[in-house]
């Protein structure tokens, strides 16, 4: 397997570790120019790099020089390991298996931005999907998938950090057949799921104080955008001022019960 690893985040940097023990170093290396010098350093030296492979860099990818490397490379395959860009051909077609996708949703629902905001406010199930790119958003073939349960406790955040652990798990658990290039290629019911675009996430994230709804609803918003340090959920005070507001939900633990000790009555008293 020739593989390109396009890896960004602590996510990115989590499958580099992993593919440096497997000793599954890829042949091209893609980092987010947007990462500060010593990150960007720090991930190419943790990848364990042979003298062959190539490293490009974001904000170079689609120079006539790049794309010429990517080419001469012979890539079976590419995975974008949590890659904050938008890929267009002519990489995606350079690979000969495909590029393969982390998105944190389980596909097809929650297709585009803030899956999990969306996941909480709407009820609908959470997890996370490795996929194949294409031209589309999110839309292309399913390869591997692993749903993650959603409490009550739940945050926007708790549920993405969540998503970003199970990310990396469903890549190891999958590597075995990724290498093999066994790479399943299952159709997205799109009718069956859901797509958001970025500018929703505000409106939906606005409480309108007279507006009539459910106290669920509510909740649900208000933990949805708790994410510290990102924007909280908000409404407008009578005062016309803007008000954030974020929420912590915890269950409770048992009121513990008073032991009572058995009393006998002796009736020939």
């Amino acid at each position: 397997m020739r593989l390109g690893l396009f890896a960004s985040g602590v996510v990115g940097r989590a499958i580099v570790d992993f593919l440096a023990e497997q000793r599954a170093a890829p042949a091209c290396l893609a980092v987010d120019s947007a990462a500060s010098d010593r990150d960007q350093r720090a991930l190419i030296e943790a990848a364990a790099l042979s003298e062959s492979s190539i490293v490009l860099r974001s904000a170079e990818l689609y120079s006539p020089a790049s794309v010429a490397a990517l080419r001469r490379a012979e890539l079976d395959l590419i995975v974008f390991a949590w890659w904050p860009y938008i890929v267009r051909e002519p990489i995606l077609s350079l690979p000969r298996l495909g590029c393969l996708n982390f998105h944190n949703s389980l596909l097809p629902h929650n297709r585009g931005k803030h899956p999990n905001f969306w996941s909480i406010v709407e009820g609908r199930p959470y997890g996370v999907t490795l996929h194949f790119a294409d031209p589309g958003v999110d839309d292309g073939p399913i390869a591997f998938q692993a749903e993650v349960p959603i409490s009550w406790e739940d945050t926007g955040g708790s549920l993405y950090q969540r998503g970003q652990a199970a990310i990396v798990q469903l890549f190891r658990d999958s590597w075995p057949r990724i290498r093999r290039g066994d790479i399943p290629r299952v159709p997205q019911q799109a009718d069956f799921g859901s797509f958001h675009r970025a500018r929703e996430l505000e409106a939906a994230s606005h409480l309108d104080l007279d507006a009539p709804t459910t106290a669920r609803a509510v909740l649900n918003v208000l933990r949805a955008r708790t994410f510290p340090p990102h924007p909280a959920a908000s409404f407008e005070g009578e005062d016309g001022a803007e008000y954030e507001v974020r929420v912590q939900i915890c269950r409770k633990a048992p009121i513990p019960q008073p032991e009572f000790q058995e009393r006998r009555t002796d009736v020939n008293a």
